[in-house]
Parts: structure tokens; sequence; C-alpha cells
């Protein structure tokens, strides 16, 4: 699940819910009647990230249309392995200028019993998968933008759902130029948290790291719990109306509310829910 929104006091409506649900669907419907054009392409890397977590890099060096589908963070492919039919749909956690760079697209894949997921995380490097076009309108940036007017952007992912967010910081968003930028990262414990190596050059960009373990060991002195509820007990928010958010995780996250000087304030979700981004309760 993705999602990016201005944070300002009393924009929802019940009317407006249900004209998402109804986005959501029509989304949903279209993904089922798939008329993608696929791609073959090789694994270049496939290695362990974290606990159940799996990086996977995909070789598009030899289909240039396929690696120029990906021109904004948040977006997400689908992917097919070997004599299987139906496809895995998976966020695109390198950012757009990889493919063009590098000559791949690269995943941060969750192996999970009895899907295509776990086929392909159980495929060694040359193996050759099938990959639709990047599809999705990802995270709307210029929603806050310029970064003078919005100078705090909350960022919130949980378990894989660090994925596209990876995406978003490392393709950047002008994140060294605004007063605050928070990403609270949720997982089970340190070993189920993928991408720790690179805590240093996010925070180098201008992204503070907070983690967040729901199950931390009893050495854990950092935040703990559920990321919405370690950012409800920080606060810190004096202007609403000059507050990003994102999100990607549970479906939870969206749920909980969020008061800013006595306002209340929820989220709003794009339609690329349908991509797979919302987690399941094991997952964290």
């Amino acid at each position: 699940m993705s999602i990016l929104r201005r944070l300002a006091p009393n924009h929802l409506t019940t009317h407006l819910r249900h004209h998402h649900r109804r986005r959501l669907a029509t989304a949903a419907a279209a993904v089922r009647q798939d008329t993608s054009i696929w791609t073959q392409a090789p694994l270049c890397e496939i290695e362990p990230a974290a606990e159940s977590l799996f990086h996977v890099s995909i070789d598009v060096s030899d289909s240039p249309d396929l690696a120029a589908s990906h021109t904004r963070a948040g977006q997400y492919l689908q992917l097919r392995v070997p004599d299987v039919e139906k496809p895995s749909f998976l966020a695109i956690a390198s950012p757009p200028s990889y493919a063009a760079e590098k000559g791949a697209f690269e995943f941060l894949v969750k192996s999970i019993a009895g899907s295509t997921a776990e086929l392909l995380c159980g495929l060694k490097k040359g193996d050759v998968v099938e990959l639709s076009q990047a599809s999705g309108r990802g995270f709307e940036i210029d929603q806050i933008e310029p970064a003078e007017k919005y100078p705090i952007v909350l960022i919130f992912a949980t378990g894989s759902g660090i994925s596209p967010i990876r995406s978003l910081i490392e393709s950047g968003f002008s994140a060294d130029k605004r007063s605050d930028v928070r990403l609270y990262y949720g997982a089970r414990n340190l070993k189920r948290m993928a991408y720790q190596d690179r805590f240093k050059d996010w925070e180098s960009s201008g992204v503070k790291i907070v983690p967040v373990l729901s199950q931390p060991d009893g050495r854990w002195t950092g935040e703990s719990g559920y990321v919405q509820a370690a950012f409800a007990k920080a606060k810190q928010i004096y202007s609403p109306t000059g507050t990003g958010a994102v999100l990607c995780g549970q479906k939870q996250m969206t749920e909980s509310k969020t008061v800013v000087h006595g306002e209340e304030i929820d989220w709003v979700e794009w339609p690329e829910r349908v991509c797979s981004y919302e987690l399941k309760e094991q997952d964290y």
C-alpha cells in the first residue's frame, strides 16, 4: 500500500472514502483482466536481505523499453517464474534512474510459503523470469513540493513495505532542504529489518531513521511497539498544512487516527494498494 498526502485538518468525508473504495475495486478488476506484454529477463543477483526477505536483482539491460517504464518511485510490476502462470506483484526497490545506469531492477521480496514469491526466492543467478512493464502512479511527490512550503515529511513503513520507500529516498525528494524528514520503520526485530546497511547513506541525504521493533529483545533501547504509536508519542508537528506523509505497510497504519493541534487527521489511500504493498499481520 502506498500513500502520499499533505496533512490538512477535516479533509475526509464518508463520500470520499466510498469513492476511493470504488476506485480500488476498479483497479483490482483491471489487474485481473491483465493484458501485459511479458519480457524475459535473467536474475543477476539473489541473496538474503533479512530474515525471510531476499534482495533480488534482475537484468533488464537488453530491454530498454522495460527499463524506461519505471519513471517514479512507488511503481510496481508483475513477475512470473517458469511454469507458473500466476504472477506476483512486486514494488520496485531501486530508484528510477538505476535501470538506466545499471541495467537492472532491484526488489525486496518476502518468501511466503506456497506463493510465487517463494518460488522466485528459490531461483538462482542466471535463471530467467518474465516481467511486465512498470505500472501505477507511484508516489506523487509534487503534492509536497516545493520543499520550503512542506518542510516536514513523515514516512512510515513496515516489513517489506520498505521496498518502495527505498526507491523514494534514493530517487531524492529534497530531503536535505526540509527541516524534518523522519522515517518510522517497523519490523518484528532487527533480524527482520532490511537495508540497515543503507541507513547511514539515507541519513546523510537528510532522512532521520527511527527503527521501531514490535518484538524486541531485552537489549533493545530504541522505540518499540508499532510505528503509528511511536509517532503519536513523539508528536512534534507544529504545522499540519506544511506536513506531508508517505505510508507503506499494514492496513492498521491508515486506520489509526492522528491528532495535530487538536484536529483529527486521517489518511487517503491511492489505487496502488492493489499491488500487494499491504502486509499481513505475521510480517510485523
